[in-house]
């Protein structure tokens, strides 16, 4: 067993976005890189060429720096590494560990395909295996095309798991695993192996979906008897509905997720939940905690449970504790994205956009929720949310109180939260009636919401004016406040 300094890759295909199942892999294998002290390799495996592309292997570099999962070495490219692939093949062959097998894919597809139908297994029966030194040689003379096969020995293939412990695999039920395809290109199972060994690879860390591989590549060790690193399969990701997460539960993505307004280190915080627990209640937690804390013994072999629920809790815990300057960016992306931005935001009125950021942040778990709630401090084309409408808005009273607080915060100078509210409370008592009938009316014609931050402090940043100007429109409207469509 591999017992040198732990190098540890994350070892994705370009072929698709890097999505929250990768992402998770990653972290893991940085938290145990960091922990001890390794080192985080990553490997871009696109052997597949086809399928392959530079936008993905852009995606991919772009999802990992979002998420500060920097690598230590890397990226490297599989498919450079071919020749050193190539070559660890013919030394089997020239061992007697592989042999060349001329049998027609499509027949043994065929084979393999009546015995499903059957219901009965299929495996290679090694027809090639046996071919006599004089059949092989007239065979390799005339060129006909042949892959190249691993002899699996007799016996068990057993592992000790980081995640599931002792694993053990029935040689007879692996069938002589192509190493070669006919055309000379190497399969995905050798390619790994050949990098892992190459790159001094200790520890193999990554979903329990590749656990079918594994026995085969300890196979592929030990017949060129090298060590075979430790490997821990991870516990798949499954959606709510307890089937593995897909694009049907929403965003697969990891740059979608901060498109739709999440933090990095909110869903690094979640991720490393998923599968793995420090121990007691622990759930929000710097980077530097984690890796102080993460241990294989602390990773679930059951599938985790997306929890939509939980992230844009854990997100928004953390959306309260960052200062508006942290995300302040994100927010401007967002209005940019509405039209709704303003030179001057970043400007002049750069203090102002950071108190209304930090005024809102509080009750939101998205920067999409900020942004969505300082529309209407940009702009009158909002939406008013019907069902506060109806509960506060609308009939002669209303209208009338909303009248005279306009009248009333017309006066207030200088123009402040503190001189709002002694404003509303005083009229309150004038008209003989609680301060919380002006409040949720102005409230919901202020902002078309429920909720909102403190509305004194609404006003103080909507302004005098501004403020003035709405109350009198949500007046004027009477019997049909905005937003019912009535």
């Amino acid at each position: 067993m591999i017992t040198s300094p732990v190098r540890v890759r994350f070892a994705p295909s370009p072929t698709g976005y890097l999505h929250v199942g990768g992402a998770r892999t990653a972290l893991f294998n940085w938290l145990y890189a960091r922990r001890l002290g390794g080192t985080f390799i990553l490997r871009i495996e696109d052997t597949d060429l086809q399928r392959s592309s530079e936008e993905m292997i852009r995606a991919i570099l772009e999802g990992l720096t979002w998420l500060g999962l920097g690598w230590d070495e890397g990226p490297f490219l599989q498919s450079r590494n071919r020749v050193e692939h190539e070559a660890k093949a013919r030394r089997l062959l020239a061992e007697g560990t592989a042999y060349r097998c001329w049998c027609d894919p499509g027949l043994l597809d065929g084979k393999r395909k009546a015995a499903e139908a059957l219901g009965l297994s299929w495996k290679y029966d090694r027809t090639c295996a046996g071919v006599t030194a004089t059949e092989r040689s007239r065979l390799e003379a005339s060129g006909s095309p042949a892959c190249v096969r691993l002899l699996v020995p007799e016996g068990k293939t057993a592992y000790e798991d980081l995640v599931h412990g002792t694993v053990s695999f029935d040689n007879a039920s692996i069938e002589d695993l192509v190493l070669l395809r006919s055309d000379g290109s190497p399969v995905y199972n050798l390619s790994c192996v050949s990098d892992d060994v190459d790159m001094r690879i200790t520890h193999v860390i990554r979903g329990d979906d590749h656990i079918s591989n594994t026995p085969k590549q300890i196979l592929i060790y030990r017949a060129l008897g090298l060590p075979e690193p430790r490997f821990g399969h991870l516990p798949l990701i499954l959606g709510d509905d307890k089937k593995r997460l897909s694009k049907r539960h929403g965003a697969v993505s990891v740059m979608e997720y901060r498109r739709m307004g999440y933090l990095p280190e909110a869903l690094f915080n979640f991720l490393a939940l998923l599968g793995w627990s420090p121990g007691g209640d622990r759930e929000l937690m710097t980077r530097e905690e984690m890796t102080r804390l993460f241990s294989f013994e602390g990773v679930n072999p059951r599938s985790a449970v997306f929890d939509h629920d939980k992230l844009d809790w854990m997100n928004g815990q953390y959306l309260s504790a960052r200062p508006a300057e942290a995300f302040f960016d994100e927010v401007r992306e967002g209005l940019e994205s509405q039209g709704l931005w303003r030179p001057e935001m970043d400007g002049d009125r750069r203090e102002w956009t950071l108190k209304l950021i930090e005024a809102l942040k509080v009750r939101s778990r998205k920067v999409s929720d900020i942004v969505r709630d300082v529309r209407p401090f940009l702009t009158e084309a909002f939406d008013y949310d019907p069902e506060a409408s109806r509960a506060h808005l609308g009939g002669a009273e209303v209208a009338s109180r909303l009248s005279a607080l306009a009248d009333a915060l017309g006066g207030v100078s200088p123009f402040d939260g503190a001189g709002a509210e002694a404003a509303l409370r005083a009229l309150g008592e004038k008209l003989g009636v609680p301060a919380a009938k002006l409040i949720h009316p102005a409230r919901v014609a202020l902002t078309g919401r429920a909720v909102s931050p403190g509305i004194f402090d609404v006003m103080a940043l909507m302004g005098r004016e501004g403020t003035v100007a709405r109350l009198r429109n949500a007046a004027a409207a009477g019997s049909r406040p905005p937003g019912t469509g009535a």
